[in-house]
């Protein structure tokens, strides 16, 4: 009966989402073009905080805990595991103070309305998954970036999403290049937990009611072994998972 609910309302969702992207996209880039970085990067977040409430028309609701005082005047390294496309507008919006950019495949950088301009003119890394070297080169690119700007890189160590929630190991690469080229960095692990219910039965249609919840851990300091960090922050995010 959920599933023969979720039909309809998947509709509904999916026409104020398209418009979302459609509104935000001519937006985004007027914010940009005569108003400069700091009118884009509002438009965004205001953007992701639109994205929230189309999926609150699938009963989706957020919990994003975070008892922590994160400087701001510090880049950050967030690192999370990976559950759906859905876990990303959260992060934009509640840690939109610390101008998070993302670690994504390039074929994002493309084609999607609002979404790949940002990624294209927002300061994120777009990589090829088939090239580790050009990956690689952009995601380095991308912690200097964050270093010299005291902004955050985001990634996802898992490499790709998980379906049913169960965390998946670590590729360590990707995060070194962030340690490496972000020496004064503090790396933040985050926990989420039940946005892949959101696809539980794919794209289509949508999954209803996913309470969806957000762990930040205590900040680690970039010191030391990375091969450490990345075992420490790994332990961090998924002991959470449930």
């Amino acid at each position: 009966m959920l599933k023969l609910l979720s039909y309809p309302v998947t509709l509904v969702f999916f026409i104020c989402f398209g418009l979302t992207l459609a509104v935000f996209h001519p937006i985004q880039w007027v914010c940009l073009n005569f108003f400069g970085y700091n009118a884009h990067k509002a438009s965004v977040s205001i953007f992701n905080w639109f994205l929230l409430r189309c999926t609150n028309l699938l009963g989706t609701r957020y919990r994003f805990e975070n008892p922590h005082k994160i400087p701001t005047d510090k880049p950050l390294i967030i690192v999370t595991n990976h559950q759906s496309m859905y876990d990303i507008p959260p992060i934009i919006w509640y840690m939109r103070k610390h101008h998070p950019k993302f670690v994504s495949k390039k074929e994002l950088g493309k084609g999607i309305p609002s979404v790949s301009f940002n990624l294209r003119h927002g300061g994120s890394a777009l990589i090829d998954r088939k090239d580790p070297a050009q990956a690689l080169a952009e995601i380095g690119k991308l912690g200097s970036y964050i270093e010299k700007h005291n902004r955050s890189a985001v990634i996802f160590p898992e490499g790709t999403r998980s379906r049913d929630g169960k965390p998946k190991p670590f590729r360590p690469s990707g995060l070194k290049a962030l340690i490496k080229n972000a020496p004064s960095a503090l790396v933040v692990p985050i926990t989420i937990n039940n946005s892949w219910k959101m696809l539980r039965y794919g794209q289509f249609p949508m999954g209803l009611g996913a309470y969806i919840k957000f762990k930040v851990h205590p900040p680690i300091m970039n010191e030391g072994n990375p091969e450490d960090i990345i075992k420490q922050v790994e332990l961090q995010v998924t002991k959470d998972i449930i």
